[in-house]
């Protein structure tokens, strides 16, 4: 049997575009490390969330959360595609990628000045190292790969075009506020879409599924250890014993509901395409930021029920309930758009329960009972599935 190229790194291999039925085609150690790194700008950038909502700036608090997760989600994003379709784990490759994760931590370094005071300085130069590395990543797969040269070269002047914008932006009066940010973001998403719109380029799907399912992962082990600390702190203080209790239960029937919700489906099968990939790449911006904002709101609720009252009660379970609905409803319009078969009673629980979550908010325990229509959630998507089988 012929071993593998991509088994063990080597000093050099040609940079071509990996098939995209290759067997056994799983992440990589390296990926794996990366994702790591990347841990600590999303737990940067939740925890300060976290801190500017206890403070009774939600709104301030939202708007930086959502820029700032723009490019912790779209430097990871471009890297994972990249990897689906070229990862030679050859000695160049591996320091690339390690240039790009020296990046990441500098964005997480800078995530919190650029949440809390609209300081973009940091965070933008650790994602100009990120995507500078990229391009020279780009640059080296049209050197190599003949047939995709077109799409490797349109992405690397894109992608560079656009960190001259970034850098620019920095010099302009407070850095040219939320109008320029839009621009350039809206000119950062439209790079992949004109890039492979020439040759294309390839990618796996089972490797795709799997990566971004390891990152809903992290996001919603941010929440587990929320959840963790809210026990703690119940245990530790003796204050509000039951509330904190309360919110700790209802989280985790949360976390467990919604890991079960996102891995319900077989996401490999229905990434075919290429608008259906880029309905799956795009989409999970709101999964992944939704999914590290839970975490941030059960502290939240938990400082709010042991005396820290900058919010209202409906403002702290608002914060938890709103991402928890935008996760339902996202995941749920992800499989519906890339479905290729009609729809089934089991696809209108997910907007029900989603609208249900939204009116929790009223409710005295808006934790607990956002966790157990979750739960119910699940529990009627088996039963319904089930009988549906047997229907058919």
């Amino acid at each position: 049997m012929s071993q593998s190229p991509y088994v063990s790194s080597a000093w050099y291999r040609p940079m071509l575009g990996r098939h995209a039925g290759e067997e056994h085609r799983t992440a990589t150690a390296l990926e794996l490390f990366f994702d790591l790194c990347f841990v600590a700008a999303v737990a940067q950038a939740s925890s300060t969330f976290e801190h500017e909502i206890a403070a009774g700036r939600p709104g301030h608090g939202l708007l930086g959360y959502a820029l700032v997760f723009f490019a912790i989600w779209w430097a990871w994003m471009n890297f994972t595609w990249f990897a689906s379709a070229y990862d030679t784990d050859d000695v160049p490759y591996r320091l690339l990628t390690l240039i790009q994760i020296s990046g990441a931590l500098l964005m997480a370094a800078g995530a919190a000045e650029a949440l809390e005071h609209g300081n973009f300085t940091i965070i933008t130069w650790g994602y100009v190292v990120m995507r500078l590395a990229m391009v020279s990543q780009w640059l080296r797969a049209a050197y190599t790969d003949q047939e995709r040269r077109r799409s490797a070269l349109r992405y690397a002047v894109g992608i560079l075009v656009l960190q001259i914008g970034w850098l620019t932006r920095l010099a302009l009066p407070h850095d040219g506020g939320i109008a320029s940010f839009a621009v350039l973001a809206v000119g950062e998403l439209a790079v992949p879409v004109w890039a492979e719109r020439a040759e294309g380029t390839t990618w796996h799907p089972e490797h795709i599924a799997e990566r971004y399912g390891l990152f809903t992962l992290i996001v919603l082990g941010e929440s587990v250890m929320a959840a963790g600390r809210a026990v703690g702190t119940a245990l530790d203080t003796r204050k509000e014993l039951g509330s904190v209790l309360a919110i700790a239960l209802g989280g985790m029937l949360t976390v467990f509901s919604l890991w079960w919700l996102y891995f319900a489906q077989d996401a490999p099968r229905r990434l075919r395409t290429q608008r259906t990939a880029m309905l799956w790449g795009y989409g999970h911006y709101v999964v992944f930021a939704a999914a590290a904002a839970v975490g941030a709101a059960l502290a939240v609720n938990v400082a709010h029920v042991t005396g820290h009252r900058a919010l209202t009660d409906l403002q702290a379970a608002a914060a938890y309930t709103v991402p928890v609905a935008l996760f339902v409803t996202f995941v749920w319009l992800l499989h519906r758009w890339t479905a290729q078969q009609p729809s089934t009673m089991a696809d209108v629980l997910p907007p029900v329960a989603a609208v249900a979550i939204l009116a929790a908010t009223f409710t005295t325990f808006a934790v607990l009972c956002t966790g157990v229509i979750a739960s119910l959630l699940i529990g009627t998507s088996l039963v319904v599935a089930q009988r549906e089988a047997h229907r058919s």
